[in-house]
């Protein structure tokens, strides 16, 4: 019989990766994934992507930990080596420098859950499909499935992901309820029925719409494409080379005016010296999480209405090879990016499209009639008003509590907090759900740090009785380049 059962909610990259590691650590646990969708491992990031679609670091930031390491997996055969060529000519022949397809980390992800997995009682790495839906905190932590099942066991951990992008609000919000909104763009039938020349429009200019502007592209879509958002910005581009030393440090603590004046003042003095900007970025990255939990809410509420656009336009930034595709596109004309706010919609008299009026950032009205209206805007993160089922259960309950920020969760050391604030010791959260005790937690690099430490908490609290350390901000020290 096992030890002690861990019951993982999600089975994408940080919960699959959270689930192998901790099996690994403490073989006699039984650690259940509990997930509805078939792939492990995968996840909305690396399952519902095309072979175009790239990931935003290289691929020594993607290793894991885990066996064997994903570089060996990528050269372990000829197929993955033929799909790694562009990669490889753009990074001069360098694997741990190139860039590679996403959906190449899903199924490397999807074979080490598969390998690891057992079929029947016992210790070792199990799954249950269905959907969490409820949790009973007594006589002990039980999760009700939509299905009807329960499953019993001793800690649970939330590892969920990011969730599907907010409704947009505002003038107009008729239009999530229409046939012409695409409430979310990985949705399997997100373009079902599409015709190819059928003009666009895409809500949000981040990523997600770099993503799925690209993605229509080479599907044959040859509609005109506008990304509209608040202030029209797109995500940069990496950049190789050069160093830059820490800096953010010596500065703490300080206000998000004064280390945005800093961080400007170093980017100049890098460009200057013949190094990318980029390495400014990377120089700042360790020192986040540190910045983040100095700073009062008052100051966090003003970066992320002032700052916190800008901060993600030149911290979460494109492979070269996509931001190539990008360029083309919107030079050729199909797609087009502005700044501006919806001001309505209506329906065409010929019916069949919606006509959108927007007001531009510099002023003046533009019109644009579309097919389709796609919310591009990113992932939702605030629980308050989530639907959920089962965190909407837990925050009910009073064991997990919204942050005020509208991030995620409230959690200590991995440890949710409930509407007391006391840390549980019985329900923890990874990755997105996370954001409010970190503000950047969603990227591989992060996330693998965060769960070796809730790993090593988890792991050493059974043989010790004592947690590990906390998580702290020298934890994300030696992150590398790039998001």
């Amino acid at each position: 019989m096992p030890s002690k059962t861990v019951m993982v909610v999600g089975g994408g990259l940080s919960g699959s990766l959270f689930a192998l590691k901790l099996a690994r650590a403490r073989p006699d646990f039984r650690v259940v994934i509990v997930e509805g969708g078939r792939r492990l491992g995968r996840g909305v990031a690396y399952g519902a992507c095309a072979p175009q679609h790239l990931l935003n670091v290289p691929v020594s930031r993607m290793e894991v930990g885990l066996t064997p390491p994903f570089a060996a997996w990528l050269n372990g055969s000829d197929a993955r080596r033929a799909i790694m060529a562009p990669a490889l000519a753009e990074s001069g022949g360098d694997l741990l420098g190139a860039f590679a397809p996403r959906a190449l980390f899903g199924d490397y992800l999807q074979a080490r859950v598969a390998e690891a997995l057992i079929h029947g009682p016992g210790p070792g790495l199990a799954v249950a499909r269905g959907e969490a839906v409820g949790y009973s905190p007594s006589p002990r932590p039980t999760l009700r499935l939509a299905d009807g099942r329960r499953i019993e066991g001793d800690l649970v951990v939330l590892a969920t992901g990011n969730m599907a992008p907010h409704a947009p609000g505002g003038p107009g919000g008729w239009i999530q309820d229409s046939p012409w909104f695409t409430p979310d763009p990985w949705a399997l039938d997100a373009f079902a029925d599409l015709p190819p020349g059928a003009p666009l429009l895409l809500l949000g200019t981040g990523l997600t719409t770099v993503d799925i502007a690209l993605k229509l592209k080479d599907a044959g879509h040859s509609g005109p494409m506008l990304a509209l958002s608040r202030r029209g910005l797109a995500p940069t581009v990496h950049a190789a080379g050069g160093a830059w030393p820490a800096f953010l440090e010596e500065a703490l603590p300080a206000s998000p005016r004064r280390l945005t004046r800093l961080v400007r003042r170093q980017a100049a003095l890098a460009t200057a010296a013949g190094v990318p900007w980029q390495r400014v970025m990377d120089a700042a990255r360790p020192a986040i999480p540190a910045v983040w939990r100095g700073w009062t809410t008052a100051q966090k509420r003003q970066f992320m209405r002032h700052l916190r656009t800008r901060w993600d336009v030149h911290r979460h930034r494109m492979a070269p090879r996509i931001a190539e595709a990008l360029s083309d596109l919107l030079s050729d004309g199909q797609l087009t990016i502005e700044a501006g706010r919806i001001a309505g919609y209506r329906v065409t008299e010929e019916g069949g499209l919606v006509e959108a009026s927007y007001r531009r950032r510099a002023g003046g009205e533009g019109r644009f009639t579309a097919a389709r209206v796609i919310n591009c805007t990113g992932p939702r993160r605030d629980v308050a008003e989530t639907g959920l089922p089962l965190l909407a259960d837990l925050r009910d309950q009073g064991l997990a509590t919204p942050d005020a920020l509208g991030l995620g969760l409230e959690s200590e050391d991995g440890a949710l907090l409930d509407h007391r604030r006391r840390p549980s010791e019985r329900l923890f959260a990874l990755g997105a759900l996370t954001c409010p005790s970190w503000w950047e937690i969603t990227a591989v690099p992060e996330i693998s740090v965060q769960v070796d430490r809730l790993v090593a908490k988890i792991a050493e609290a059974e043989d010790t009785g004592a947690h590990a350390h906390p998580l702290a901000a020298e934890d994300f020290l030696d992150l590398g380049a790039g998001i």
